[in-house]
């Protein structure tokens, strides 16, 4: 599963807080599952004022397999760029990028932004 940065960011103020939340218990009920994140995913969680330390935010996305940028996912890309715009529902840009390398890489994402990620084609999308 590759886990979106809203799904990093919840997991993050539980682990402070050091409480159990949405997050945490999606995890709790995935145990075994290979969990990835996505260069752009990486990046939005460095902008965080909890991770403005370089070393907490690499201990923190240490903790998941970060995909790498191919030709597959730019061409993913393209192509979900191509069908969005042309039906008026294209999503963010950031999102687009996470949505190509779920298809690239057929894994589902999991996000709270269940509606922007649905519109993409053959998305497989988790809600937590």
């Amino acid at each position: 599963m590759i886990l979106d940065s809203n799904f990093l960011i919840h997991l993050e103020r539980e682990r402070r807080r050091q409480a159990h939340g949405p997050a945490s218990e999606f995890l709790l009920s995935h145990t075994g599952t290979r969990l990835f994140v996505t260069p752009t995913i990486t990046g939005e969680i460095a902008c965080g004022d909890s991770m403005r330390d370089r070393k907490t935010w690499a201990v923190f996305v240490g903790y998941f397999t970060c995909l790498e940028h191919s030709a597959d996912v730019s061409w993913h890309y393209s192509s979900v760029f191509r069908h969005l715009k042309l039906t008026g529902q294209m999503i963010g840009q950031n999102d687009l990028w996470i949505a190509a390398a779920g298809l690239a890489y057929q894994l589902p994402v999991v996000t709270r932004n269940r509606l922007e990620f649905a519109r993409v084609p053959h998305l497989n999308v988790l809600e937590f």
